[in-house]
């Protein structure tokens, strides 16, 4: 669980690094506006691509910081839903997921 726990918050770190630079690309972009359409229209489908990029950063922190919650309440690598283990597998490639690979599909 050690090494779980080391992963999840290397990633969470790497996760918030992120973001602070998402926030401040964000907060320059909204010091400058082209004068030129062509370039306004670019700028804005970066912005909007940015702003994707904020929101699915906070979600993904959102379920870091549940998974570490699990961790400290030893419910970590059990399915929320059925209850069943989560497959070593699928903590080494998603290790903040909540949900067993069966129920994460009918979830899907």
């Amino acid at each position: 669980m050690a090494d779980y726990k080391a992963s999840l918050e290397s990633l969470r770190d790497e996760l918030e690094a992120r973001n602070q630079r998402t926030h401040k690309h964000i907060h320059e972009r909204d010091e400058r506006v082209s004068a030129n359409f062509s370039d306004q229209s670019q700028e804005m489908e970066n912005q909007e691509l940015v702003l994707n990029l904020d929101a699915e950063g906070k979600a993904e922190l959102k379920l870091i910081a549940d998974a570490l919650t699990r961790l400290e309440q030893g419910t970590f690598g059990h399915c929320e839903t059925c209850g069943e283990s989560i497959s070593v597998e699928r903590l080494e490639a998603v290790p903040y997921t909540p949900y067993c690979i069966a129920c994460a599909e009918k979830e899907g």
